[in-house]
Formats: C-alpha cells, sequence, structure tokens
C-alpha cells in the first residue's frame, strides 16, 4: 500500500547509517509489509528528529528492528507492530482490562499474539467481530485513538504531538510512529516527579512545569494542597490542571499573592523554587445582576482573557471547538491571553452606594458555562440585592471594567415538577431554564405526611435544560411508598403543592 506523498520526501533521505548499528530482532521481519512510494511535497518531520526518537525507543527496549538491519522507518506501520509498541511503552505487562477479549485471526504462537491480546483487553485497541486484521496498516487517525486510549489522555493533546505528520486519510509510518511514542512516553505520569520551573500568570495563578506529568492520585485537591507546600501564607486553592497539548505544564491556582514578595514552594518535602508574588489582576469586563441574591463578572476571549477550561486537557473533550492550545508563552494564532484559573474559594466584594461592603462568595462551577465566560458570586444566605440601590464590585484578583450596575427586582423560578430519580436523588424542572448552572448552591426540602424533613441539594454540573439533579444528605434515602411534598429553601424559587412519590 502507497502512503500518502506528503510525509515522506524528507523521511526517503534518512540513511541506513543512521540506524544500521541498532539491534534487530527477527519477527518482526515478517510483520510489516508495506513499503512507501515518492512523494512531491515535504513534510514537517526532520531526519534528526525520526532518528533521535527511533534511536531512544531502541534504547528503552520499545522498538527493535528488522533481520535486514533496518528499522523500517519508511514502513506503513501494522497493526501487529503496533500493539506490541503500545505493549513496550505503557507497560502493559502487569496492567489488566475488563474486556474479554476474542481474537480469530492470530494464531496462538504468533509473536505478536500476546500484544494484541493484551491490547483489546484493555480497550486500547478494537477487534470486529474477534477479528484483530494484524497485518493491517495504521492510519493517523487509528495511532492518535489508541495513544489517547493507552495513555488516557486527551484527543486534541494527541493530536497536536502529530502535527508535523497527521492527515485525515493517511496511514502513518513506523518513523512517525516512533516521533509520536518518544512524546507519548515522557508524558507517562509519574509519582517521583521533579519541578522545573515556575512562572507568575497573574497574582492568582501559577504554571508549573514537572518532568512527568502527576498521577491521578497526586492530582487529588485534597493530596496536592499538601504536596504543594508554600511559604508566606500562600495556599493552592484547587487542583492543579494539565495543559492541553503540553508533556507536564500545569495551571495552578493558588490564593492571592502579594506583590513583589518572595515565596518558596516545596513538593513533597523536596525544594522546588522560589518566585515572586505578581501584581498582575485579571481584565474583566463587567458585572450583571443575574438573580436577585447573585451576579456575574463577564471575562472576553476576543479581548484576550480565556478560563482555563478551554486549555486544560481534563476538560478539553466537553469543551468541543471551543477548547484550543496555548503554546508556553501563552499564545494562540499570535495572540497573548490572561487566564482565568480556578474560581474556587474565590471572593469579591460588593459595595451598595452610601452601604456596608458585602463580601459575596463564588458559585461553585459556574465560571465557564454554556460557552460563556461569566463566574456567579452570591451574597450571603438570606441577603438580596435591593432593586434601585447602585452597586460597585471590587476584587483583589480582578480589574473590572464596568463594575457597577443598579439592582432590580428578579422574579423568583417556578418548579414545574419533580419526580425521583433513585431512593437518594430527584430531578426538579423548573418552568424555564436557569441556565449557566444557576441551580448551583441551590437546595430543596422534602417533607414527610409524618414530618420527616429531608433536604436535597442540586448535584453540580447535572443540568439538561431546566432540570436539575438533587441529591439528599449522606446516609439519607427517601422511603418507599411516600409522598413528599417539595419547597425551595430560600427565594430563589418557589413551588407551589409538587409532590414526589418514592415507589
Amino acid at each position: 500500500m502507497n502512503l500518502t506523498a506528503r510525509k515522506l520526501v524528507a523521511l526517503l533521505t534518512i540513511t541506513a547509517l543512521g540506524t544500521a548499528a541498532l539491534p534487530f530482532t527477527t519477527p518482526q521481519a515478517q510483520a510489516a509489509g508495506f513499503t512507501t512510494s515518492m512523494s512531491a511535497t515535504a513534510t514537517q518531520l526532520t531526519n534528526q528528529q525520526v532518528q533521535a526518537a527511533i534511536k531512544e525507543l531502541n534504547r528503552l527496549g520499545i522498538m527493535n528492528g528488522y533481520s535486514d538491519q533496518s528499522m523500517g522507518e519508511l514502513r506503513a506501520i501494522t497493526r501487529a507492530e503496533l500493539a506490541s509498541l503500545i505493549y513496550r511503552t505503557f507497560d502493559l505487562q502487569n496492567k489488566t482490562g475488563d474486556i474479554a477479549a476474542t481474537i480469530t485471526d492470530v494464531q496462538a504462537n504468533a509473536w505478536y499474539a500476546p500484544y494484541a491480546l493484551k491490547a483489546v483487553e484493555m480497550g486500547i485497541m478494537q477487534s470486529v467481530e474477534g477479528e484483530f486484521h494484524p497485518q493491517s496498516p495504521v492510519t493517523d487517525a487509528e495511532l492518535e485513538e489508541v495513544v489517547s486510549k493507552a495513555l488516557k489522555r486527551d484527543v486534541k493533546s494527541v493530536h497536536h504531538w502529530m502535527s508535523a505528520f497527521y492527515e485525515e486519510t493517511g496511514s502513518v509510518t513506523r518513523g512517525e510512529t516512533a516521533v509520536l511514542l518518544q512524546k507519548a512516553y515522557q508524558a507517562v505520569p509519574s509519582d517521583q516527579v521533579r519541578i522545573e520551573s515556575i512562572k507568575t500568570l497573574n497574582n492568582m495563578t501559577l504554571v508549573i512545569t514537572l518532568d512527568k506529568p502527576l498521577t491521578a492520585e497526586d492530582e487529588v485537591f485534597a493530596k496536592s494542597r499538601t504536596d504543594f507546600a508554600f511559604s508566606g501564607g500562600l495556599t493552592l486553592t484547587n487542583m492543579p490542571r494539565l495543559k492541553t497539548g503540553s508533556v507536564a505544564t500545569y495551571i495552578v491556582p493558588t490564593s492571592v499573592q502579594q506583590a513583589g514578595e518572595t515565596y518558596t514552594l516545596t513538593y513533597k518535602g523536596q525544594d522546588a523554587g522560589s518566585f515572586k508574588g505578581s501584581d498582575v489582576k485579571v481584565n474583566m469586563t463587567q458585572v450583571r445582576q443575574v438573580t436577585n441574591d447573585t451576579f456575574e463578572i463577564e471575562a472576553l476571549k476576543e479581548n484576550g482573557v480565556v478560563d482555563y477550561g478551554y486549555i486544560i486537557s481534563a476538560y478539553s473533550a466537553g469543551r468541543g471547538d471551543n477548547a484550543f492550545i496555548l503554546n508556553d508563552q501563552e499564545q494562540a494564532d499570535g495572540k497573548t491571553y490572561q487566564i482565568i484559573s480556578s474560581m474556587q474559594a474565590r471572593q469579591v466584594t460588593i459595595t451598595p452606594e452610601n452601604g456596608e461592603p458585602i463580601i459575596a462568595k463564588y458559585v461553585p462551577f459556574t465560571q465557564s458555562t454554556d460557552g460563556r465566560q461569566e463566574p456567579k458570586f452570591r451574597l450571603p444566605e438570606g441577603q438580596i440585592l435591593k432593586p434601585g440601590v447602585s452597586y460597585t464590585v471590587t476584587s483583589e484578583w480582578a480589574n473590572i471594567e464596568q463594575a457597577s450596575f443598579t439592582a432590580k427586582s428578579f422574579e423568583s423560578f417556578v418548579v414545574e415538577r419533580a419526580q425521583v430519580a433513585g431512593e437518594t436523588s430527584i430531578e426538579v424542572t423548573l418552568a424555564q431554564d436557569p441556565g449557566d448552572e444557576l441551580f448551583s448552591g441551590r437546595s430543596v426540602t422534602l417533607t414527610a405526611p409524618d414530618g420527616q424533613v429531608l433536604t436535597a441539594t442540586y448535584k453540580y454540573s447535572s443540568r439538561k435544560g431546566a432540570t436539575g439533579v438533587f441529591e439528599l444528605a449522606s446516609g439519607e434515602k427517601l422511603i418507599s411508598g411516600t409522598n413528599y411534598t417539595l419547597n425551595p429553601v430560600g427565594d430563589w424559587s418557589v413551588a407551589s403543592s409538587v409532590t414526589v412519590v418514592q415507589q
């Protein structure tokens, strides 16, 4: 099979001298029969990149050569070969999968049999009706998907790493595969990492680059807030988030830094360096009231401000075409961006005209929803914005261009119906879609005929249109056959004769 022309010109100049000294094994010599053809368009990959990748994978015992003492960098890689490379790159030997794999077109004594079986068991590669098709060439799209699954990394990052050779319908060579796997190997998480650099983005955000990504366990907020220890009372305010497209660079939200103060950082008790507190605030556009007790602060991407949810690996899939990649200078398409990191634990001061300042706290999971960058802030329980009064919002972490607004009265949401979603949760449907996670932080009570009262609180990010899921407190359950009367807690909503029956 001929590969696409664009990929091959530079690769064809790779000489045998670059690989002849590398060890080889004979079984793979029978596995790849697909060769390449001449092309008219140059690839972006350089000879040096391909040779360096192959030599590194060979040194690690991941990639071997053929019986003719070549590495076959110009050959189309087969599914059998890819399975063996994935097996070694991601150390699948001692890992177990959930899929009961049956492969009918692979002989048990084939050199690639254990690798193909493990890849299918792990859900990393597919067999269709039991057929693995070991000698079929691998497409760019398939390689992207396989590496993403094996690494448990977002597809957008893997696609970015393949940008030098990716084609929608192209078949991938062994040399190209080596380049990608070299990068992916560097991105395998480790519980033994070293911090390589720390830089401040703004007075509540750091960018920290490590030599390896953190494990899922080490990313968890409860652990990371202990592992990342700062001087001067500075603290992590939420978990570090891996930047899309990076190997091990993290957006790290902190409490507000004091401008010019020197902070030191230790990671797991080891000195990791120091940095000076930033005086940079995030440029927000304007404040808007959204309910009687809640307001939002807008930021605009077109003004060069982006919420971190659009540039981190964890949210890449959910943001669709809105997700993008920033380089090490926080640039994309020649434009430099400010980054809004996690709003968790953030607060602002809202001051009524001729009145006393009020602290308003961030409403969780509202900072970037429905394609808008508008984190919400809510007054303390029981307080409302008084219609006709002018309010001004100030913040330690934000510059707000239009910081004042005159409050008005909002109609409360109306609960239209509710139904049981499980023995510990209910679905509440409003007469209109509240949008933008305005369910967040809200609760309802469920009163049984005998007077027992249960409280259910909104489950973050569960909203589908006008319906949100509300969950009972831990240990509480709805009693079978009981007819509960629902009432909102506070004035955010009203309900008239709304009942919930647990069957």
